[in-house]
């Protein structure tokens, strides 16, 4: 992968010829035009890595190092008698494994004591174009009339100070990818790079020095938009103290006094409106003018925006015998065909998509409990249970997914169910909406149950009047010109009198 990014960024930022990129990379110029036309980067997933046996003991092993940097240089234990007291817990690991973890903890907790005190610092300075970046910090908002905690993620452009906010329930990858799209659409381009702390969603595994393990996914993000991730060294949060500062900042500007709105979405566009309109109100400082006029200059200076990333996270699940998958504690319902069959679950920020055999079986809204005091939820669609009800007509009258049904056809299913055999009936109309418009179906059971006879012969022969347009409120007929009527007949009741008045002498049947 990092391979072909540096085909891409050759290509887009420094414009090298295609016989230029081949001549360095030793490839040919079919396969130079072949990377670049794609636009996607084929990703190579590698395998988790396994659980240390240290893990269910690292809390008390950090109890015990802090516990024992507070004495006396005598009077502290030694790694080895703390695995020998780890073992007594029941450790099984080796020796090595605690005393590499005691390194890593007197290592970091040494560089957070350097840092505690007054440093010394470089002044940075970016250039147009150059870098943005990227932070969480975590806030709150009333949402719905209930407080609400919230992940917000920060972006800034290091050179203009231009800034965006957008708000999260989670700090999880898709929402980071969601971000990073708005952020860029918002700035009107890409910078050149980007620089982080080591967030897991971004870095599975921080090294020596600047060595990293970055994330697939992240990765895949960073190559479509053709920037360089850089990672900042640990608790050294000066590196990327523009955005720092940004997250302090805004706590003042936009949470105080914490705002009111009805849903995340509105809290989004009511936040990329206020940050630009503090672009105009802020002033650059190191240049003249506002940020919003180093920002139009910069402006001219990012890379032309892509397209979208599509930013989701893949789960593979099995479908239960019930029709259902589960994320989150939550259950969501898949169409019965796939039933006892793996599919695949795509995490977007704000909906679950199904995918099966290279097509979308079906989308839900994600539902996101913070709390898991909550009970968990089922979400339905009876449409996915059509087919099953089709063979068991009787698992209508208590099954849990029509509970959801429209008013109407749950009026409908009251007067069918209290005849034999209207349970069959009644599961023939539901499965109309197989085959024809859902919206058309309602209106023919809303029309029999207004007219009082609420029986499947007649929705049926509403329903195909409905669609052939002979029924008010149908589609309007398109009259060919030759048959409009030059002149239009009108209601005239005096004829009528006439006839009676010529007749009325005459013999007529009785």
């Amino acid at each position: 992968m990092a391979f072909l990014s540096i085909i891409r960024r050759w290509a887009l930022r420094e414009h090298l010829s295609i016989r230029e990129i081949a001549r360095r990379t030793k490839l040919s110029r079919n396969t130079i035009r072949k990377y670049l036309r794609s636009g996607a980067v084929e990703l190579e997933f590698k395998v988790a890595e396994r659980p240390s046996k240290l893990d269910p003991f690292a809390a008390k092993l950090s109890g015990w190092l802090k516990t024992e940097a507070g004495k006396s240089r005598k009077q502290r234990r030694t790694s080895k008698q703390l695995h020998d007291d780890l073992v007594k817990l029941g450790y099984t690991g080796s020796y090595g494994r605690v005393a590499a973890f005691a390194r890593v903890w007197r290592a970091d907790r040494q560089r957070e004591q350097q840092t505690t005190g007054r440093g010394t610092f470089v002044p940075l300075v970016f250039q147009a174009g150059e870098a943005f970046q990227f932070d969480w910090s975590e806030d709150f908002a009333v949402l719905g009339g209930e407080r609400t905690k919230l992940q917000v993620a920060h972006i800034k452009l290091s050179h203009s100070r231009a800034f965006l906010l957008r708000a999260y329930p989670l700090q999880t990858h898709e929402m980071l990818f969601d971000a990073h799209v708005h952020g860029f659409r918002v700035f009107g381009g890409v910078p050149g790079r980007g620089i982080y702390d080591n967030m897991k969603t971004a870095v599975d595994r921080v090294g020596r020095g600047k060595e990293r393990q970055i994330n697939a996914r992240f990765l895949a993000m960073a190559s479509h938009y053709v920037f360089e991730p850089e990672f900042c060294n640990p608790a050294a949060g000066w590196e990327k103290g523009q955005v720092e500062k940004n997250v302090q900042d805004s706590r003042h500007r936009l949470w105080q006094p914490t705002p009111d709105f009805p849903d995340l979405i509105a809290l989004n566009v009511w936040l990329e409106r206020r940050c630009m309109e503090l672009w105009h109100e802020i002033p650059h400082g190191a240049l003249p003018g506002s940020v919003a006029n180093a920002w139009a200059e910069e402006r001219a200076t990012l890379m032309q925006l892509p397209p979208a990333f599509d930013g989701f996270v893949e789960h593979s699940k099995r479908v239960s015998p019930t029709c259902l998958i589960s994320f989150e504690r939550n259950r969501y319902s898949v169409p019965a065909s796939f039933a006892n069959r793996p599919v695949s679950l795509r995490v977007y920020p704000d909906r679950l998509v199904v995918a099966a055999e290279g097509k979308i079986l079906c989308e839900h809204v994600r539902v996101i409990q913070r709390s898991h005091k909550l009970p968990p939820q089922t979400i339905y669609d009876w449409r996915h249970y059509l087919a099953v009800i089709q063979r068991k007509p009787g698992a209508l009258r208590n099954g849990a997914p029509f509970l959801e049904l429209p008013s109407a056809f749950r009026q409908l299913q009251d007067h069918m169910l209290r005849r034999p055999g209207g349970d069959r009936e009644m599961v023939d109309i539901l499965a109309l909406v197989l085959h024809h418009d859902e919206q058309a179906v309602l209106t023919a059971v809303e029309m029999a149950l207004a007219a009082g006879v609420p029986t499947k012969t007649h929705v049926l022969n509403l329903l195909h009047r409905l669609v052939d347009g002979k029924v008010f409120g149908g589609p309007p007929l398109d009259t060919p010109q030759a048959l409009v009527l030059q002149r239009e007949p009108k209601a005239n009741v005096e004829r009528y009198d006439g006839l009676r008045a010529q007749i009325a002498g005459g013999s007529h049947a009785s």
